[in-house]
């Protein structure tokens, strides 16, 4: 009767062995769900938390600041006055004595602000690229992603093209979620209300 007892109690008891080991299968299988989607998550966003944490290391790494930040004179020369982070060329600023002949001698002039270049084409500007309506506030995406693409100017059709330096960095060769990513940062910018002049263009020189 013993006997009969414990098997009894044995045949009663397997259902909830399965059911327990099956929530506990569950359970793991969910953990590992969990932590395959934050790293698909991590991987497509360059391995940073958030697109706009990866944007932020792509513009540090592409040397948007070398251009786009206007510099002060520091202790060792030239620094990015970081008050005025991405603002472009500064609007108080008179615009720089230029000689055609002298700029097509030299190849390339720039002002100590690092943000107005003079050269054969001309003179042009740094843009402000933060989150102001005088930058790129106003901006879509898909213009951004145009602009830097194509080479158009602010990324509209049936503009002129992106003159130097802008018109010599690589960011052609950026992936449209690296150029996503970088936009999605700069829309996180602090604002700075700052409108740049109008670039002064030359025609091309005469073919030799």
């Amino acid at each position: 009767m013993k006997k009969f007892s414990a098997a009894i109690i044995m045949i009663a008891l397997v259902p909830v062995i399965f059911i327990f080991s099956k929530c506990s299968g569950n359970k793991s299988n969910g953990d590992e769900n969990k932590k395959d989607s934050t790293v698909v998550s991590n991987a497509a966003f360059g391995a940073y938390n958030s697109q706009v944490e990866w944007g932020a290391h792509l513009v540090k790494v592409a040397g948007c600041n070398d251009c786009h930040t206007p510099k002060k004179m520091g202790p060792n020369g030239p620094e990015d006055d970081m008050s005025l982070m991405l603002s472009g060329h500064p609007a108080q600023q008179p615009p720089p004595a230029f000689d055609v002949k002298e700029a097509a001698k030299k190849g390339l002039i720039l002002t100590q602000s690092f943000t107005a270049w003079m050269g054969p084409w001309g003179i042009t500007y740094a843009a402000n690229i933060t989150s102001d309506s005088t930058g790129i506030g106003m901006w879509t995406e898909a213009q951004f992603i145009k602009a830097l693409k194509e080479k158009k100017w602010m990324g509209l059709d049936n503009t002129r093209p992106l003159m130097p330096p802008m018109s010599m960095m690589p960011a052609t060769q950026m992936s449209d979620d690296e150029l996503k990513a970088i936009f999605a940062y700069l829309k996180t910018t602090p604002p700075v209300k700052n409108v740049q002049p109008t670039a002064m263009l030359l025609p091309p020189p005469a073919k030799q």
